[in-house]
């Protein structure tokens, strides 16, 4: 992935459209280790920054949601505390990505995903801005269009929502919205 100017100006070109972002949970807002208590249950380390980064694109109007296929109550549980909508246990996340963006009337057209694995595919080539974090699986990386530097759990979601907040804000001052 570029990194230099020029990618960023290219990045903000495609971003500026953007209207709901979709993220997997696990490897996206995680650094996708699981802690496993002796009871069973589990627990995952999340980036605070993250959750301030996701608090300042809701303030934006921005739709966002997050995906998994992680049955978990962890997931939820995050996500209820940063005020997502959160679909997980779902059989498919290209099924419930698009019943999203329905129910929010928006084209996929209007979407960006970020996901991290294999299991993300689908969701990213069927989106306008595929987004995968610096520690993606190399099975998506063809499929992306934008690549953080931070790594899943570590700023990735933080290092997303600054660029795309960079990137709504020079849109609203170039054009006066």
């Amino acid at each position: 992935m570029k990194e230099n100017k020029l990618w960023r100006v290219e990045f903000q070109e495609l971003a500026k459209r953007i209207k709901l972002i979709v993220f997997d949970f696990d490897g996206v807002f995680t650094d996708n280790r699981v802690l496993t208590m002796q009871d069973g249950s589990e627990g995952v380390f999340c980036n605070r920054g993250d959750g301030w980064g996701i608090s300042l694109l809701k303030k934006a109007g921005l739709e966002l949601v997050v995906i998994s296929t992680e049955k978990n109550p962890v997931v939820k549980a995050r996500c209820k505390k940063l005020g997502l909508v959160c679909i997980h246990g779902c059989k498919s996340k290209l099924e419930a990505l698009k019943q999203a963006a329905m129910r929010l009337n928006i084209s996929l057209r209007e979407t960006a995903y970020v996901g991290n694995d294999i299991n993300d595919l689908e969701c990213l080539s069927s989106v306008y801005l595929p987004i995968g974090v610096a520690d993606s699986h190399p099975g998506i990386i063809k499929a992306l269009k934008f690549m953080t530097k931070c790594k899943g759990g570590e700023g990735a979601v933080r290092e997303l929502c600054d660029l795309i907040l960079e990137t709504k804000n020079k849109y609203k001052e170039k054009n006066g919205r």
